[in-house]
C-alpha cells in the first residue's frame, strides 16, 4: 500500500525518505524503493485509488503511478492476486482466477474502509480503480461488465490453456462476479477483453479512462481494446498509445529487472517508456483529480 504523500513525506512533518526493501519479486530479482514505510497520514475525506495489476506479475511494477498519486494526496493500495503471481502461478491458466481477482479487490475497498488504519482518513464517496491487462479485465467487471466466458472460443482456438480447455468443454463458473458499485471512475490500460461483448460492456455508467497499446501482446490485442472502447456507452476517454507494445505501460525497468524478465523490459526501437510514464502518469492523475477530487 502506498498511502499519502510517498516518498519521504510523512504527514506535514518532511522526514527523509528511506530504501524499502520489498523482497525477492522474480526470483532473480530484489527491488527497493525510496519512502516512509508506516508513515502517517493528514488529512480527511482523501480519494482512494485501488490497483489491479496484469497476469503472473506484481504490484510494484505500477509503483511510479501509485507514487504519483499518492504523492497528489490520494491513498492507493494494491494486492497481489492469490494463485496468479510471481510467487505463485498455481491458478494463472484457469477461469478461477478471473472470477475470484474482482472479489480480491472488493475485499481489498472493505479492508481500506474497514480495518485499515487509513481508513479514518478515506472519503467512502470518493473510490477509483487502476488496472492493466488482467487487471483491466478485473476493472471492467467491478464496475458492472459480465463475462460471457463462451465469448473466448475463437481465441481458444490458439490456445492450450487450462482455462480454455475449460471453456471447450462449455465448463463455465457458476458463481456471480463481484461488482462494486462504489468505485466512481477507473483507469483501464491494455484489458484482456476476450471474455466481454458489446452488449455488456455496455452496462458500465462510470466514467473511464481507457489505454491502448499499438501493437498488445500477451493476449491482448489492439482490436480487442478498441471494441471495448466503441462498446463504452459510458463517458469515456480512449487513448492509443503509437509504437508501444503491451508491457510498455510496466515501470521502465532498471537494468537488474530487465536482464532477469526481458521479456516485460523490451520495447520497439524508438520508443521511450520513461517519457510514456511521465505523461500516462500525469495524465492519469489528471482524470482521478477530475472525477474524484472535483467532480
Amino acid at each position: 500500500m502506498t498511502s499519502r504523500p510517498s516518498r519521504g513525506r510523512c504527514g506535514i512533518r518532511a522526514e527523509p525518505a528511506e530504501e524499502i526493501d520489498l523482497g525477492d519479486i522474480t526470483a532473480t530479482f530484489e527491488i527497493t524503493l525510496s519512502g516512509s514505510k508506516e508513515c502517517p497520514i493528514s488529512g480527511d475525506r482523501l480519494p482512494l485509488v485501488v490497483a489491479s495489476r496484469g497476469r503472473r506479475s506484481h504490484f510494484v511494477l505500477h509503483h511510479d503511478t501509485a507514487e504519483t498519486l499518492a504523492d497528489a494526496g490520494f491513498v492507493v493500495a494494491a494486492v497481489n492476486h492469490p494463485g496468479d503471481t510471481y510467487f505463485d502461478m498455481s491458478r494463472s491458466a484457469k477461469l478461477s482466477a478471473f472470477v475470484e481477482r474482482p472479489t480480491d479487490i472488493k475485499r481489498l475497498v472493505d479492508f481500506m474502509l474497514g480495518a485499515s488504519p487509513a481508513a479514518p482518513n478515506i472519503d467512502r464517496e470518493r473510490i477509483g480503480f487502476f488496472g492493466f491487462s488482467r487487471g483491466g479485465y478485473t476493472g471492467l467487471v467491478l464496475i458492472g461488465v459480465g463475462p460471457d466466458w463462451a465469448n473466448a472460443s475463437d481465441f481458444c482456438r490458439q490456445s492450450s490453456s487450462s482455462r480454455c480447455d475449460q471453456i471447450r468443454r462449455r465448463e463455465f463458473p457458476a458463481q456471480p462476479l463481484a461488482h462494486d458499485q462504489r468505485i466512481k471512475a477507473a483507469v483501464i490500460a491494455d484489458p484482456l477483453a476476450v471474455f466481454f461483448t458489446a452488449r455488456n460492456l455496455a452496462a458500465v455508467n462510470v466514467p473511464v479512462q481507457l489505454w491502448a497499446s499499438e501493437y498488445g501482446g500477451d493476449g491482448v490485442t489492439p482490436e480487442g481494446v478498441a471494441a471495448v472502447g466503441n462498446s463504452l456507452a459510458a463517458k469515456h476517454e480512449y487513448r492509443v498509445v503509437p509504437n508501444a507494445g503491451h508491457f510498455a505501460f510496466l515501470i521502465p525497468c532498471p537494468p537488474a529487472l530487465a536482464k532477469a524478465v526481458p521479456e516485460i523490459c523490451g520495447d520497439a526501437p524508438g520508443f521511450d517508456r520513461v517519457a510514456l510514464h511521465q505523461q500516462f502518469n500525469s495524465d492519469v492523475l489528471g482524470f482521478f483529480r477530475t472525477y474524484l477530487v472535483n467532480p
